[in-house]
């Protein structure tokens, strides 16, 4: 991300950033992790290696806009890819789908 915004610095997300209430309303992201399914299998827990604790970052603009969002330590894409499977916890790939939704249209009210 240095070299694409060598100026910007990676900035911690509060929970009542606007990305978190575009469509749907998402209080408390930053204490919840989307888990990832291959840990959820193999370990039982939804982070790999020392990841259990979530944060949710991001690089903003001039306006203070958000350019880039980084979901640390939440695997996002596998609530996607996981969501019609019952071995997923619903309310993950639920979560997912929300903030997915939430990012698309936060650039286009913002």
């Amino acid at each position: 991300m240095k070299r694409i915004f060598p100026d910007r610095p990676i900035v911690d997300l509060s929970d009542d950033h606007p990305v978190f209430h575009t469509v749907f309303d998402l209080p408390n992201m930053t204490q919840v992790q989307i888990p990832n399914m291959n840990a959820l299998m193999g370990a039982g827990v939804g982070y790999l290696g020392d990841g259990a604790v979530p944060r949710w970052r991001g690089i903003l603009d001039d306006e203070g806009r958000l350019m880039v969002l980084i979901a640390f330590n939440n695997d996002v894409a596998d609530a996607w890819q996981w969501a019609d499977d019952p071995r997923y916890p619903s309310e993950s790939a639920n979560l997912g789908l929300r903030i997915g939704v939430n990012v698309v249209l936060y650039p286009l009210t913002h």
